[in-house]
């Protein structure tokens, strides 16, 4: 068939010009029901947050690992509304890993602040983090928010650090309670599973050129150098949905690089729901959100049935082939 006319974009420039900072966020709610049943609104939390409270130049890119229609048609939106510069839609879910690969090679910026859709952004947290980037030397990833079980793997070459010429560091339990309490809260756990979590850990808080840090960092967010990134990611496709992350921070600090964390935080979590609490916390940022319905406690005789082991394996086999079967 004859070409009709000519590419009217031939001989022109894009005016586009990517930003250092590439804001990266990883969607996925591929169902309201169960696990996922307020996840809507928690990441419209996020991405709301991020957008009202990062003043400093970024491109926001969102790429969205299968998610169900109401998630794709507000992502779709939101971007053709100019809110979010690169939407990079899956029709099905390939892993986190997969979805870092995929990022971390389209993104156009030489820094990715990279996060889960499960975190809620305080106002200056960008321009904070990337002040540790700058400031601190040969630094891997800077996280937002200090928890303590990180201190367990990946901080080697963050703790050599801490005990250079020109590093003021104190060690011992220096985090607030009330930050560990959120901690607990918002990922479903007992004060006494906690503890036994950190036990035997202690925190490390380092101020280099006055910018004061935590030792460790999360993979759930993150601001990195694009570079370094892609070193530690596999270089063999993986088909696991979820994992490597741990892999990914030793890495990291296997190349001698830091792991670090702002204080005071600059993120939040939100977890899988939004109770009353966080509800109230994030309209104070003038974002409405609606609380999710209180979940009902279960009775003790039904906890104690749950707990059965022959109960829980079956009922963890009807979940697995209901989860292939809903996802397939």
């Amino acid at each position: 068939m004859p070409r009709i006319g000519m590419n009217p974009g031939r001989g022109k420039k894009t005016e586009y010009t990517p930003t250092r900072v590439t804001v990266a966020v990883l969607t996925y709610v591929p169902n309201e029901v169960g696990y996922f049943a307020n996840r809507f609104d928690v990441t419209r939390a996020c991405l709301e947050s991020i957008l009202k409270h990062t003043s400093s130049p970024y491109d926001l890119m969102v790429f969205d690992n299968g998610s169900d229609q109401r998630l794709v048609d507000y992502l779709r939106s939101k971007r053709d509304r100019g809110e979010i510069d690169f939407l990079l839609l899956s029709s099905r879910n390939i892993g986190k890993i997969g979805a870092l690969e995929m990022i971390f090679n389209a993104a156009p910026g030489s820094v990715i602040a990279y996060s889960d859709d499960d975190v809620f952004f305080l106002p200056g947290w960008l321009e904070k983090q990337i002040q540790v980037l700058d400031t601190y030397p040969d630094v891997g990833m800077v996280t937002g928010m200090y928890i303590k079980p990180h201190m367990k793997e990946g901080v080697k070459s963050t703790l050599a650090f801490a005990e250079k010429e020109g590093v003021i560091t104190r060690r011992g339990n220096l985090v607030d309670r009330d930050l560990e309490d959120h901690y607990v809260r918002q990922t479903g756990r007992t004060w006494d599973r906690y503890q036994e979590e950190v036990k035997g850990l202690e925190d490390v808080r380092m101020i280099y050129k006055d910018i004061e840090t935590f030792a460790s960092a999360g993979h759930y967010q993150f601001t990195a150098l694009r570079e370094v990134i892609q070193k530690v990611l596999p270089d063999k496709w993986s088909a696991m949905l979820m994992g490597q992350m741990r892999e990914l921070d030793v890495a990291i600090d296997g190349l001698g690089l830091l792991r670090l964390c702002t204080t005071p935080p600059t993120i939040r979590l939100l977890g899988n729901l939004i109770d009353d609490q966080a509800a109230a916390e994030i309209k104070k940022y003038g974002i409405k959100i609606t609380p999710s319905p209180a979940v009902v406690e279960t009775s003790d005789w039904r906890k104690k049935i749950y707990r059965i082991p022959l109960i829980r394996k079956i009922a963890y086999f009807l979940y697995e082939r209901l989860f292939k079967i809903i996802n397939a």
